[in-house]
């Protein structure tokens, strides 16, 4: 076979230029997966041991040795390169939706192209360019937005006519085409001899590679990685990295302490053919055609395309499959619409003679994003897997990211979206993964307008309100497993037309969330906001209250009954967490986090909180259901329940207090809504919740309440300039950075995690500020609405990107919200940003291609507010990701 020939050949070239590792692995080699005599034995010991030899772990045994780390072992179960990076198509693509893909993928390209002269393997890399087609308008505005994000990084990047494509590419067809995108940079590899070009250069620094040795389980003790068993013995060791590729899953389930990588295989299908009558050029560029779901590339003067087809074949959902992969059989009459769709594309190849269909396992992940990080579960055991078809797009960057991590405790760049933590054990079930790579994997090539949601895996967390809100017209989103309501049709509405409009520009649901959002103001609306994470945490003495006031940047030694708002922060003083902490009592603390924080939080405060048996800390997400009253009558509604006056003289604003709700007892009220109106949120055990709910709605039918979903929130919250967590706030901003310096008591009596760096940035300044812009000559109706991710400029220069955006039913205009930096005009150096920089500029948000004019505010406008209780506090509280 082609694969395997080329396989063959860059075996050779490598081996034989190294001498070296030819004499510590064994020195003959066949293509069976029989064991074969091992020269050298396995160390005992390592500081790190690497298990898959394909382009994951062999890059990251390159940056790890390249960072200074030199007592490293890969392990490999078959031989290099032999697993699905063999049979990858070797096309690097940067036109990646996905900030962080992006920049992975940009990094990986411009580590290739000099890898070569770098190792002295021949890696094939050809810069082709490549051209992503649009056959309909919205495809075409996809393509834009992603232009925008290419030329703001610097990557050449262009729309182009159908007429374009042409002199690019001339055997394609393009009488359906409406445009497309062209990035000259892209370029195609030979995915295995990248592989082995980089394992070369690892091996060099001191890495030991050591084939056809299996991994058998890793073994974990008081929570840390101690050591792996393989086939041919123990080695200890601090650090194991899961590379596994398609067996990762397995491998992560294999020891006493299972750590949960979701991700499944699927069957993916391409074609090789014979070179053409004029065989084609090595620089054409590689083709993309998502609405046709399909990719061409030159191969050897022939051509390569494959796609994702929309009935995709999972396989070994079973369990263990064969060590190396070989060709999985062909099936003809399952690749024919791919087929179809290439012969539209390029009709002249209707006479070119077919010389394989390969068809080999590619791994895919619930969210169709890559795998990676340490474990929750056992320190030192990180995983780098799942790469969604784009393995040698992401494989340097990527690699590159994960030996930042595991050397200075942390990336350069946020990796919060690719975070093994964002996934819990619910997405491990195999039944799950299986249905979800089969919606995945389509999804791939479909057009993915914003707010889309997964169809399959879902009702899975569901509040106990789930059946009452459906019947009443929710329609539902999923966060972390947990149904979430968008909004509420009300009675007579299409309800099949609103579930299927999907745009970029203004949708169907608008007028439906603008009256939900006028009564939160006028009246009062109730909404389930049960997905949230809740932690207690108590102990017998003052430990948990010192653990706390370590761990947390504002002062947590307030009154029994009172509610902190506070960042949880890294030591460079950015957000690993955001949240709502209410002291319970002298010893105990009830902590509200971001719905997908309920894994992340749970291990970095479990790493940190010292091993006392007096100190406990549970996760109680599921005994309670949430339900936020906001509204200025909320507080007629609650009086009217519990028979106890609620006003601010009684109940002041970020308060806590146990009470009576109807006939349920035990309901924890807080004067806090996440959104900054008036109104409280109810903390219910949940055997009572469909009472208090039912209560709820009956006493407040006179006050004219109703139900309402996260939509109303989020445009509640972003008029308010409130910035939630993983959208606007990460692992990289501080609250000096965002406007949140009353939040962080610098002066509290005693040093706390990021202390240091926010007095270094007090004293300083920073480097970009959290900005409120107000789009001043945008169309509501007519214009392409902003989303996220937006370019932002200030004086016709780029400054930042907005991080969330929303419609203000308030100001009739629309809000985005973004980080302004200041860089030299120069020398592209980052300056301080000041107060002045900000007011004193011109600013426009890019929305695919098109500039808007837009206000630039530091505060948010006062006439929002409605009279506030506790004016020094501005109700600034519960800033929780949606």
């Amino acid at each position: 076979a082609a694969g395997m020939f080329l396989r063959l050949l860059s075996d050779i070239q490598w081996r034989a230029a190294h001498p070296k590792w030819r004499r510590m692995t064994s020195s003959q080699r066949s293509t069976s997966t029989t064991a074969e005599p091992h020269p050298v034995s396995l160390p005992a010991q390592a500081q790190v041991v690497i298990c898959g030899g394909g382009i994951m772990g062999t890059s990251v045994a390159y940056h790890l040795s390249k960072m200074g780390w030199k007592d490293i072992v890969l392990l490999e179960q078959g031989r290099l390169a032999a697993g699905t990076t063999r049979f990858c198509a070797g096309i690097v693509s940067t036109a990646r939706p996905v900030s962080i893909e992006l920049k992975m993928a940009h990094y990986s390209n411009k580590l290739y192209q000099q890898l070569e002269q770098e190792t002295g393997v021949q890696t094939g890399y050809v810069k082709t360019g490549s051209i992503s087609l649009a056959q309909t308008q919205d495809r075409l505005i996809s393509l834009k937005r992603i232009a925008s994000s290419l030329n703001v990084m610097g990557i050449p990047c262009e729309i182009i006519s159908p007429k374009e494509v042409v002199q690019l590419h001339p055997l394609i067809n393009i009488h359906d085409l409406v445009g497309a995108m062209y990035v000259p940079e892209d370029a195609l590899v030979s995915s295995a001899n990248v592989s082995l070009a980089l394992a070369t250069a690892a091996s060099r620094n001191g890495v030991q590679i050591h084939e056809r040795t299996s991994v058998s389980h890793v073994t974990v003790q008081k929570g840390r990685v101690t050591g792996v068993e393989t086939d041919r013995g123990r080695i200890q060791c601090e650090y194991f990295v899961n590379c596994a590729g398609q067996w990762a899953y397995e491998l992560g389930h294999s020891g006493e302490q299972p750590v949960h990588i979701p991700l499944h295989a699927c069957e993916h299908f391409y074609i090789l053919t014979h070179p053409l009558k004029e065989p084609l050029s090595s620089s054409l560029p590689t083709v993309v055609d998502p609405d046709g779901r399909i990719y061409i590339r030159n191969w050897q003067g022939g051509i390569l395309s494959g796609g994702f087809e929309k009935n995709p074949k999972p396989l070994f959902t079973e369990g263990r499959n064969q060590l190396e992969i070989q060709n999985l059989q062909e099936d003809w009459d399952h690749f024919g619409p791919l087929l179809s769709a290439l012969l539209r594309r390029m009709p002249g190849l209707e006479a070119l003679q077919i010389m394989q269909l390969v068809n080999c396992p590619e791994s895919f992940t619930p969210d169709m994003r890559c795998v990676m990080g340490e474990s929750p579960t056992a320190r030192g055991y990180f995983v780098l897997a799942g790469m969604n078809s784009a393995g040698i797009s992401y494989g340097g960057g990527a690699g590159k990211y994960l030996a930042e991590w595991m050397v200075n405790g942390y990336p350069s760049e946020n990796v919060w979206p690719l975070d093994l933590k964002r996934f819990g054990p619910l997405q491990s079930s195999r039944t799950f993964l299986r249905h979800r790579v089969m919606e995945v994997m389509p999804l791939m090539c479909d057009l993915k307008v914003p707010r889309w949601d997964f169809q399959t895996g879902r009702q899975l967390r569901t509040s106990p309100l789930y059946d009452r809100l459906d019947a009443q017209g929710a329609r539902w989103m999923e966060k972390h497993g947990f149904e979430r309501v968008k909004y509420f049709v009300p009675p007579g509405k299409d309800l099949l037309d609103l579930d299927h409009s999907k745009t970029f520009y203004k949708p169907d649901w608008f007028d439906i969330v603008g009256s939900e959002v006028k009564c939160c103001k006028e009246a009062v609306c109730v909404i389930d906001m049960s997905s949230f994470t809740k932690f207690e945490i108590s102990s017998t003495g003052d430990q948990a209250l010192e653990s706390l006031q370590y761990l947390f940047s504002n002062d947590l030694d307030v009154p029994v009954g009172h509610v902190v708002h506070t960042g949880m922060l890294n030591e460079k003083g950015g957000y690993e967490n955001d949240c709502s902490i209410a002291r319970l009592s002298k010893r105990s603390f009830f902590m509200i986090s971001p719905t997908d924080q309920q894994v992340h939080c749970w291990a970095w405060l479990k790493s940190r909180l010292p091993d006392d048996s007096n100190l406990t800390m549970e996760d109680v997400t599921w005994k309670y259901t949430a339900l936020n009253l906001i509204g200025p009558r909320a507080v007629d509604v609650l009086s009217e329940l519990s028979y106890a006056p609620m006003t601010a003289e009684h109940f002041p604003s970020l308060f806590c207090k146990e009470m009576s709700v109807g006939y349920a007892n035990g309901i924890r009220v807080m004067s806090i809504t996440h959104t900054g109106e008036p109104g409280f949120v109810l903390y219910i055990p949940i055997e009572y919740a469909l009472h208090v709910y039912n209560e709820v709605m009956n006493m407040g039918q006179k006050y004219g309440i109703r139900n309402a979903g996260y939509y109303a929130l989020r445009s509640l919250r972003i008029e308010k300039f409130f910035a939630f967590w993983g959208q606007d706030l990460d692992a990289f901003t501080t609250p000096m950075e965002c406007g949140r310096e009353f939040q962080v008591k610098l002066e509290k009596g005693m040093q706390f995690v990021g202390q240091e760096a926010l007095l270094e940035q007090k004293q300083n300044g920073v480097y970009k500020r959290f900005t409120m812009f107000i789009l001043e000559d945008h169309d509501t109706d007519m214009d392409l609405w902003p989303w996220w991710g937006e370019p932002i400029f200030r004086n016709g220069r780029y400054v930042g990107k907005t991080t969330s955006s929303a419609y203000s039913y308030t100001l009739e205009r629309h809000v985005c919200l973004g980080f302004v930096h200041h860089f030299d005009e120069k020398t592209g150096e980052e300056l301080v940003v000041t107060t002045d920089f900000i007011n004193q500029g011109e600013y426009e948000i890019d929305i695919a291609g098109q500039r808007f004019q837009a206000k630039a505010k530091l505060y948010p406008f006062s006439s929002l507010f409605t009279q506030r209780r506790r004016k020094d506090e501005v109700e600034l509280s519960g800033y929780q990701r949606e």
